[in-house]
């Protein structure tokens, strides 16, 4: 399989998104559904903590595309939701951090919507990977 990244947009030194990623032959491919802060049991976890929520959703993600034998590294394209644009800007260094240090270089989307299944949720993430 080969991943050819299209058009990288930066921010500094840091790559925000790609505007398109090119698979050529993949084997596999994974559509994940969203993935949100939720507990062990459950329950959403850090209420009204953006930074919070971006973390444990990028975990929960993680564990997904790991039980499927991907890795975060093979994710090509994010879809992230929130209730609250401009809170999930002032923590963005968050979701673009925590992507930077599993090696995932996504294209993505970061829409603002008037609701999530849950109003305790800030932020909800979907992802398609491929190997």
């Amino acid at each position: 399989m080969n991943v050819e990244e299209i058009g990288p947009r930066m921010a500094g030194d840091r790559l925000m998104y790609h505007r398109a990623v090119r698979v050529d032959e993949p084997r596999s491919w994974l559509f994940v559904s969203g993935h949100e802060a939720r507990d062990d049991d459950g329950a959403i976890t850090h209420r009204g903590d953006m930074a919070g929520q971006i973390r444990l959703t990028l975990r929960r993600l993680g564990e997904t595309v790991a039980e499927a034998g991907m890795t975060m590294a093979n994710v090509v394209q994010i879809r992230v939701f929130t209730t609250d644009l401009a809170e999930c800007k002032a923590h963005y260094a968050v979701l673009m951090d925590g992507l930077a240090e599993v090696h995932c270089r996504p294209t993505s989307v970061l829409a603002e919507v008037s609701a999530l299944s849950d109003p305790a949720m800030l932020i909800e993430i979907e992802a398609v990977a491929v190997r």
